[in-house]
């Protein structure tokens, strides 16, 4: 099963998401890959700490050699990397991403991505795709090589206001790409339960009949020491509040 964290605003916890539900499907037993597409490399240094800026083989270069033709061009499964977790590995992030994505446009290698995972199919049971915060090459890529697509929502207006065009988008590369994508769900992340705005917006979004998942993340401090330590929530305090807000929301995920 493949999922992508997509919103084009920033700041909505698109790299925490996906690291952390990743690390509980890997503790649940699923070998499961996370592939870090945004040249900033969140969710890379989120999984593999000071580890990630020694990363010899990266997305760069996978992307890189189907660029030019090569005898023996490497598998995709060369470019995988393990993290310090059971059953956790990554295809990591690099910042020549960013100077690559004109050349890969051009070139017309947004089917690559797909043909990677497919390359790796069996080796792995669940698949999280990170995301740049823009509808690019690289987003694109992810929605047209993945099943099923989560939106966080961070309970701001300008989110608000931003997410419908975001749907139409997914709904464009679903007709005209990959007729296998599905909005699985919107994820309600940094919830503040005793301020009346997130909850107006939510309650507008669940009356709108948008699929909205039952768990909402909690806003907590304690993500940034989850980030600094390069843990995801269910290795650095599994009985923190927001730990088992993941693990409740990794509940909800639909079942291969």
């Amino acid at each position: 099963m493949r999922r992508v964290v997509f919103n084009q605003k920033g700041g909505v916890g698109k790299s925490t998401i996906t690291c952390n539900l990743a690390a509980i499907s890997a503790m649940n037993g699923l070998r499961t890959l996370v592939v870090d597409l945004d040249p900033q490399g969140n969710s890379t240094h989120y999984l593999l700490g000071d580890a990630a800026d020694k990363a010899d083989e990266t997305l760069a270069g996978l992307f890189e050699q189907s660029l030019s033709f090569k005898f023996s061009p490497k598998k995709t499964a060369e470019f995988v990397r393990p993290t310090p977790f059971a059953n956790l590995s990554i295809l990591p992030s690099h910042p020549q991403l960013e100077e690559l994505q004109s050349k890969l446009e051009s070139r017309y290698k947004i089917f690559k991505l797909r043909d990677a995972l497919d390359e790796l199919a069996k080796d792995f049971d669940a698949v999280f795709i990170d995301t740049p915060p823009a509808l690019n090459f690289y987003t694109r890529s992810a929605l047209i090589a993945t099943q099923l697509c989560l939106i966080p929502f961070d309970c701001d207006d300008f989110s608000r206001r931003a997410l419908y065009s975001l749907l139409e988008n997914v709904q464009e590369i679903r007709a005209d790409h990959n007729r296998n994508l599905e909005v699985e769900g919107i994820v309600v992340n940094q919830f503040q339960p005793r301020a009346s705005l997130p909850q107006k917006l939510v309650q507008e979004l669940i009356d709108e009949g948008l699929p909205i998942f039952k768990t909402y993340l909690s806003s907590s401090i304690k993500i940034r020491e989850s980030h600094e330590q390069a843990k995801p929530m269910i290795h650095l305090d599994p009985k923190h509040k927001l730990a088992q807000e993941f693990a409740a929301l990794h509940a909800e995920l639909r079942k291969a």
